[in-house]
């Protein structure tokens, strides 16, 4: 895995729109709160529900864990008034193979502003820049409009339908797969 059996140190990103991303800080807190609250993060992430303060700390702390351990890259998504509005990582279980992953979501209040394609753009461009990785995957439940527009918009090009694929709840549910090849090796 080369550079990245070692602890990562995730970067700050400029992103399109005013937005930017930076490492977690204790005082996104409010950010876990919200997601918290959201009928479906919590059911496709580790964002706690319901949500305590210490479940919160929690949370932000497993988040500088993935860099520590070299897991991967979280993000805080920022708009451009500095309020938190989402997350994205970049995951390397599979760096080995030359692929990477990428994960994202945005809370309720500031959905429909174009964070999400913003974010992934700029994880992207630098995960296939910077870090040359050759492939970034995603996957997106069918049923999610706006994530298949983001993933698209994005240059992700969907691969085919994964049946099954995930534990979302209490049901295994069928995922797109979608895939971004870097054309700058």
């Amino acid at each position: 895995m080369g550079a990245w059996s070692n602890p990562l140190e995730v970067p700050e990103l400029a992103a399109d729109a005013g937005f930017s991303l930076r490492p977690w800080r204790l005082s996104d807190l409010p950010l876990v709160r919200e997601a918290s609250e959201d009928d479906y993060i919590p059911l496709i992430t580790t964002v706690p529900s319901p949500y305590s303060e210490s479940a919160g700390v929690a949370f932000v702390e497993r988040q500088w864990g993935r860099a520590t351990t070299g897991a991967g890259y979280t993000f805080v998504i920022v708009a451009s008034d500095d309020r938190p509005v989402g997350q994205v990582g970049l995951w390397l279980r599979d760096l080995e193979q030359g692929r990477a992953s990428l994960g994202y979501w945005v809370v309720k209040s500031a959905r429909g502003q174009g964070a999400a394609l913003a974010a992934v753009d700029a994880v992207a461009d630098w995960a296939l820049g910077d870090l040359r990785i050759p492939r970034l995957e995603l996957w997106v439940e069918p049923w999610n409009a706006a994530s298949v527009r983001t993933a698209e918009r994005a240059g992700f090009q969907r691969e085919g339908l994964l049946r099954g694929w995930q534990q979302v709840g209490d049901e295994r549910r069928d995922t797109f797969m979608y895939s971004l090849l870097n054309d700058r090796l």
